[in-house]
């Protein structure tokens, strides 16, 4: 799951360093946990393999974000800054109304990887008797 999770964060343009090893095990282990736990079994089938691994991802990214929002290369989250007033200077870096800053299309994304496929999760799901 590590290496299928880490190959996931590469297509979307992430390049993984050594110091993110120990947050992407636990991103990992939290996203399995939380499909087992789910479904209340042991193993994870193949069906769910993709959506786990998602999840996975969207775990590292978001923890990625909260702790070093400098490490994530593929978005500038400088762009969300709206308006900038100084003296007769005005700038404004977010475009226009409707459209969405870099930072809030990446937090959609990483909430879509993080909810995608949680309603076949009930599909696998076993009762505990």
């Amino acid at each position: 799951m590590y290496g299928l999770t880490k190959e996931r964060l590469e297509a979307f343009g992430y390049e993984l360093k050594k110091s993110d090893e120990g947050l992407l095990k636990t991103s990992v282990s939290r996203a399995e946990r939380t499909v087992k736990n789910r479904c209340c079994i042991d193993e994870i089938p193949g069906e769910l393999l993709d959506i786990t691994v998602d999840m996975a991802a969207g775990e590292f990214l978001a923890a990625k974000k909260a702790l070093c929002p400098e490490d994530i290369g593929c978005v500038d989250l400088n762009a969300a800054v709206k308006r900038i007033e100084v003296g007769d200077t005005n700038t404004i870096f977010a475009v226009g109304e409707g459209s969405l800053t870099d930072e809030q299309r990446f937090d959609i994304f990483v909430e879509h990887l993080l909810n995608y496929g949680k309603n076949q999760l009930s599909c696998f799901r076993r009762v505990i008797w």
